[in-house]
């Protein structure tokens, strides 16, 4: 079996509607530009706020995928 080598970069989706829908977006932008991927770990969740109210829920998001020469 070969050795692989995964590069991880980390990605902030947006949505007004919740912290998943976020989440989904980076992920599938991501899959737009990158190939291979392989795993996404979900780490700091906020939201921007405006007048009281949730505007906008961002999700940082960890995405690794196969690094190519």
């Amino acid at each position: 079996m070969s050795e692989s080598v995964y590069k991880v970069i980390e990605l902030v989706g947006t949505s007004t509607e919740s912290w998943e829908k976020a989440a989904s977006e980076a992920i599938k932008l991501a899959g737009k530009n990158l190939r291979d991927l392989r795993v996404a770990e979900v780490g700091d969740l906020d939201m921007l706020l405006g007048d009281g109210d949730v505007v906008r829920y961002r999700a940082k998001v960890k995405v690794s995928f196969k690094y190519e020469d």
